[in-house]
């Protein structure tokens, strides 16, 4: 048990300093890494994210999202044991992409609007990306065809929706606190804006970060002797963005359900960016992940046999 916790201490701690020595042997090197992990979050999720998050944040709170809940309530009941606020939440999370989701389980989790054992299903559930990043940036910008977006976009949400439906048989009954929304009108657009930012910031800040740890296992020689497809997995892995924009190159059905997998997986840059919420949330992260493991096998799968008509 000791030797347990002493190497869960060291290894930790051995990983952080070697990033450390490496920014310091090549400080300009993977100061430019950073740079672009900026830039690319910056024209690329920026834009597409922040609207959403801000706009999340401020409709949850309106009297509008508590009548649209209880409308919502016995469709979600019935597909997912969640409740109507949480399905409210999912498909905000479905038009908005990463990390909104998982934000939007951590507001509903701190107001009392959904149970302790329902955030875990929640949490599956609004774990998706949006239109804007699939359709958007993977299948215009990168694979230059706007229907192997839509493609993966609909295995995406299939992989997802397929899982959380299997989750349901799981679920204990519970008693929910009545949903209270926030009426302080004077704090409400400063409160919505200042968490918007907030999250925005944090988004970035890790994409820059993970775009430089993967130029840093990139030098140390963790990509050699692999093929270009093999790399773009193993980067998206890490940063799901460079990861698609590598595998777009080559553009057939496996590369576009390796693209489906990423994105659904999210990798780590969006792992951390979500467990950073949901660990709040109380959400059990290991079962987390292995039901994100599962949707993205699931999803990954839907979109090579869907692509198949376009290649």
């Amino acid at each position: 048990m000791k030797i347990k916790k002493i190497i869960s201490a060291i290894i930790p701690a051995a990983i952080v300093l070697a990033a450390m020595i490496c920014f310091l042997i090549h400080p300009a090197r993977y100061s430019q890494s950073v740079r672009e992990g900026i830039s690319l979050w910056a024209v690329n999720v920026l834009p597409a994210t922040f609207p959403f998050l801000f706009l999340t944040a401020l409709f949850t709170r309106f009297r509008l999202f508590g009548k649209i809940s209880r409308s919502v309530a016995p469709l979600a009941g019935k597909l997912f044991r969640i409740s109507g606020e949480g399905g409210c939440a999912a498909v905000l999370a479905m038009l908005s992409g990463y990390p909104v989701g998982a934000r939007a389980v951590l507001d509903l989790y701190e107001r009392g609007a959904i149970a302790k054992e329902e955030s875990f299903r929640l949490a599956c559930l609004c774990s998706t990306t949006g239109p804007m990043f699939l359709v958007g940036v993977v299948g215009s910008a990168m694979f230059l065809n706007p229907a192997i977006g839509w493609i993966m976009l609909a295995a995406h949400y299939l992989g997802v929706l397929s899982v959380c439906f299997l989750l349901r048989f799981s679920a204990k009954p519970t008693q929910r606190m009545p949903y209270a929304v926030r009426t302080e009108r004077g704090n409400l657009l400063y409160d919505s804006l200042y968490s918007s930012v907030i999250s925005i910031l944090c988004v970035g800040g890790s994409i820059a970060l993970f775009y430089a740890f993967g130029q840093i296992l990139f030098d140390l020689g963790a990509f050699l002797h692999v093929g270009s497809t093999a790399e773009g997995v193993l980067r998206g892995l890490i940063e799901m963005t460079s990861g698609c924009a590598l595998l777009s190159r080559t553009p057939s059905a496996l590369t576009a359900a390796l693209c489906t997998f990423l994105v659904t997986f999210g990798g780590l840059c969006v792992l951390v960016q979500q467990i950073a919420y949901l660990s709040r949330a109380e959400v059990k992260i290991l079962p987390f992940l292995g039901v994100k493991l599962l949707q993205s096998v699931l999803a990954g799968g839907f979109a090579y046999l869907f692509s198949l008509a376009l290649f």
